[in-house]
Parts: structure tokens; C-alpha cells; sequence
């Protein structure tokens, strides 16, 4: 199987859109059509089955055509973002080594001398003039196995990020039980309704959440409006424009909406599905009160090849308000467990590291390791966050194992001092880190976005923590910062903050 059947052609294609962006539309033949150039294009050049294509280009119909070309090609496909810095490229270039970049002009030169194949978008009707050949034989190492359908680094958010094999087959696998949750069943027919909505993507395609939702919405028929960035007037236009009723939204975007006065609608939206970083209940309710729009939560990870926990719409309707923050229940062939310190199931409600196992897993990392004593002889996956399942099923996520605070032996969940931080009125955002101590191992760290004309008075954020905390879970220091370093999907840079509070101390 291969997520080009996605593609596969059907009666309306000339008619039917499968892209927009901006005020551009391009019909699903197009879309084929352009795919399949590239895939001729790299053939010609000498590509083998089972190499890396590297694609660096905005969100465009192109890059989704790159994608299935790289497909068509039998090639695994490694996004590449724009934004990266020099060194950040240096770093994926040099340890996947692609066999061929897929680009633009703007970005032309930051590649060297490496194969490329540039894109010229809009060039016509003439599919052949999309793609430029690169020149020269490509070469590059194939992966482990020919059922690679992309290479995905994860966020990075307390560690380098680690380059992750997805497979066709595991990426079809966890995109069925989704199906079958959110719209009642998987049938033949699903991708055959006459007008579905389209799926307003307002992440970047070099994020696999991005990726993701390209190919739900595919595999249901629907189209895609994809955004040039994000844009909080732009996002309401879409919803209006397009008619979206559901949507999806990382929480730095849920944030921004709600302190956007300017935007006093977003009709005829219902739900918003918070995706790629964890959502905070107070932001969610907020969202909520703001504009009447239902938040739910879904829960994957990189590793795992996509979403395995989420809501449907019946849980909403029963649970929406009593389990506001939960990520949701397993979807069908999921198993969840909670595991204590001891390496023992934790008693129900208890909190502990999230086990799962999962219909299809990945293929490993493309350094050629596995998960390591992550992953189980029995299947369970280790997944490295803090959680808990309630007496209804519905898992909680409470931070990171390796975000945990170890203050001389006491437990600190950032996640838990944030919550209360966002009680401030002065507090815009915040995060809570570990900074290594001489004499208690951490201690808690506090750095404090304002809101407008605000100022972090600490002695206050202390004494609001101290009202509602064990004394030994107050930060030590409270910091105010411009703005919270994020990457792409919006999720804080643990790192980064560690870094700046150890450059505070002294000598």
C-alpha cells in the first residue's frame, strides 16, 4: 500500500479542488499531474527507489505536490523548513544525506552544490516546465526499507531532535480509527460525498501535524486551504469563507485568537481540535467563553506515526465542559497504561509515565536505532509523558518525564505551577523550568510573558502560588521575558530558557 492511492484518479478531478491557498485553487488532476512531473523528473536524474527527497518551500499546492511526487517516485519524503537556520540545515543535510533537494529559487543557495530540483510555480498547463532537472545524476542512501513514506524529526523541545521513519502502511493504519471516530465510519464511500468542507490547515507542511491533516482530509475527499503562516484575521476570513465548522489549532494559535480584539467571530466554527503542543484548561475555557466554539484535545506523538487519542463529538456533548483539558479516549486498536516509579500499573486515577501500544508502529529512527528499552518485547511504547486515565477512560497529560523538577527529591510538574501562573491577571504566558542547583539538585524557574502595560511583580506570582502549592513547588525566580522561544509548532523551548537562566547567575 502506498498513501499515493490518496491521489488515485475519479470522475470529478478536473472539477473538484484539492488545494487553496490565498486566492489560488488547484483541481485534484492538476495536482496529480504535478506530482507525477516530479516523480518523471527525479526517474530521469536517476533516482532509486527508497531514497530521501529533502523539500524546503512554503506552504503552497506545489509543496503538496512534491509530497506525493516524492511518492510516486517511491522515495521517503524529508520536509525541511524554511525558517531553519544555516546550522539547523547543516545538521539534517549532513546526517540524512538526501539524494535530492526539492526547491524554490528564493532558497536556491543554500544548498550548495547538492542536486536540485527547482519549482516554478503557476508555470501553466504545461506540467513538464513546473520542475527544472537538477543536472546531474543523484546519488544519496537509501533507508532501511522500501514502505518508508517520510522522515520526521520530532519537536526538540528539551533535546536535539531526532529524525523518525514513518512507514506508508503504519500512517494508513492510525488514520482509519480517526476516521471512524470523527465521522461514524470508514466506509468505501467516505471519499465519495458530493461537497465535503474543506480542512483549514493553519500550520506549516514541515511539521507532521501539517502533513497529517493533508492527508485526513484527502483520504475523506475534502479539500485543503493551507495559510502562508499564521494570521489571526485571515484565519477568521477563512472559517467564514470556506464555511468551517471544525478546525484545527495549536495552542499558541487558540491564545492568539482570544487576545485578538479585532476578532469578534469566528461563525460558523463549532469545534477546534488543539493539536501538537499540550493545551492548558484555562486557555481552553477562555477560547470557549470568547467565541462559543467547543476545544478538544488529541494526543500523538512523532514516534508513534499520528494520533491515537482524541474526542468525538458525542463525548463533547456528554463531557465537554467536566473534562475540559483531557486529551480525549484511545481510538480503536489503542491500549493505554499508566505506569508508577516502581514500574507498576498505577492504581486508576493515578498519575505515572503513558504506556501505549499501537495497531502499527514506526520503523525507528534513521540513525538505524530503535527505541531502546523504550519499546517493549510485549509492544508497549514508553512515551516519556507524565499522565493519568480517569474513571471514564479519558486520558490526562501532565507534562514530560524529563520536564519533571527534581527539588532535593521533591517532584515539581511545570505544567501544574504554570496552570496556577496563568491565574495572574498581569500573566500573557509562562513556563516553568529547572535550573540545576549546587545544593538541592533544581530548583523551579519561572519566566513570565506580561500583558500589555503590565510588568512580573515575582512577590505577587509568589504569593498566588504559595495560595494555591506545596511551598516547595513555588519558583525560586521569576523572570519576565519579551516572548517564550517556540518552535514551529508552537511548543516551548525548555533548552533555551535553561540556557538564558544559567547565563543570569553568577560566574
Amino acid at each position: 500500500m502506498s498513501l499515493t492511492e490518496l491521489l488515485d484518479p475519479r470522475p470529478d478531478d478536473g472539477t473538484r479542488v484539492a488545494v487553496y491557498i490565498a486566492e489560488r485553487s488547484v483541481t485534484r488532476r492538476r495536482l496529480r499531474e504535478q506530482a507525477l512531473a516530479l516523480a518523471a523528473v527525479l526517474r530521469e536524474a536517476g533516482f532509486a527507489p527508497g531514497r530521501k527527497v529533502a523539500v524546503m518551500l512554503p506552504n503552497s499546492p506545489e509543496l503538496v505536490a512534491a509530497l506525493f511526487g516524492t511518492w510516486f517516485a517511491q522515495g521517503a519524503y524529508v520536509p525541511v523548513n524554511p525558517r531553519l537556520s544555516d546550522p539547523e540545515l547543516a545538521h539534517i543535510l549532513d546526517s540524512l544525506g538526501p539524494a535530492v533537494i526539492v526547491t524554490d529559487a528564493e532558497h536556491r543557495g543554500r544548498f550548495g552544490d547538492l542536486p536540485v530540483v527547482l519549482v516554478r510555480p503557476d508555470a501553466g498547463p504545461d506540467t513538464d516546465t513546473v520542475w527544472t532537472a537538477p543536472g546531474r545524476p543523484v546519488a544519496g542512501d537509501a533507508v532501511n526499507e522500501p514502505d518508508i513514506a517520510l522522515v520526521q524529526f520530532t519537536s526538540g523541545t528539551t533535546g536535539p531532535p531526532k529524525a523518525v521513519l514513518l512507514r506508508h502502511e503504519g500512517i494508513r493504519d492510525l488514520l482509519e480509527p480517526v476516521l471512524r471516530k470523527l465521522l461514524g465510519g470508514a466506509s468505501s464511500t467516505v471519499a465519495q460525498r458530493p461537497d465535503p468542507m474543506p480542512n483549514l490547515i493553519p500550520t506549516s507542511l514541515s511539521l507532521w501535524a501539517g502533513i497529517y491533516n493533508v492527508l485526513f482530509a484527502f483520504r475523506v475527499g475534502a479539500p485543503v486551504v493551507l495559510t502562508e503562516g499564521f494570521d489571526t484575521r485571515r484565519f477568521a476570513a477563512d472559517v467564514a469563507r470556506f464555511g468551517i465548522r471544525s478546525a484545527v489549532l495549536p495552542p499558541a494559535a487558540l491564545v492568539m485568537l482570544a487576545d485578538d480584539e479585532r476578532v469578534d467571530s469566528l461563525k460558523p466554527l463549532k469545534y477546534v481540535r488543539s493539536i501538537t503542543a499540550a493545551l492548558s484548561p484555562l486557555q481552553a475555557r477562555r477560547f470557549r467563553d470568547r467565541f462559543g466554539v467547543t476545544v478538544l484535545n488529541c494526543y500523538g506523538q512523532t514516534e508513534i506515526g499520528g494520533e491515537i487519542v482524541g474526542w468525538n463529538a458525542a463525548d463533547a456533548r456528554a463531557f465537554g465542559d467536566s473534562k475540559l483539558g483531557a486529551v480525549g479516549r484511545p481510538h480503536d486498536g489503542v491500549a493505554l497504561r499508566v505506569v508508577d516509579a516502581e514500574g507498576t500499573r498505577a492504581a486508576p486515577g493515578g498519575q505515572g509515565e503513558l504506556w501505549v501500544r499501537v495497531p502499527a508502529s514506526t520503523a525507528g529512527y534513521a540513525d538505524g536505532s530503535d527505541f531502546g528499552d523504550r519499546l517493549g518485547p510485549d509492544g508497549w511504547l514508553r512515551t516519556g509523558d507524565v499522565a493519568r486515565i480517569d474513571e471514564d477512560g479519558f486520558l490526562w497529560i501532565e507534562g514530560r518525564v524529563s520536564d519533571m523538577i527534581n527539588r532535593g527529591g521533591l517532584k515539581v510538574f511545570p505544567a501544574e505551577v504554570e496552570e496556577v501562573l496563568r491565574l495572574a491577571p498581569q500573566v500573557a504566558e509562562c513556563a516553568v523550568v529547572g535550573v540545576a542547583d549546587d545544593r538541592l539538585g533544581e530548583i523551579p524557574w519561572a519566566f513570565i510573558v506580561p500583558r500589555p502595560g503590565a510588568t512580573a511583580d515575582a512577590a505577587a506570582l509568589a504569593a498566588l502560588c504559595r495560595a494555591h502549592l506545596a511551598p516547595y513547588k513555588v519558583p525560586v525566580r521569576f523572570r519576565e521575558v519579551a516572548l517564550l522561544p517556540r518552535n514551529e509548532a508552537g511548543k516551548v523551548l525548555a533548552r533555551q530558557l535553561v540556557r538564558l537562566a544559567l547565563a543570569d547567575e553568577p560566574g
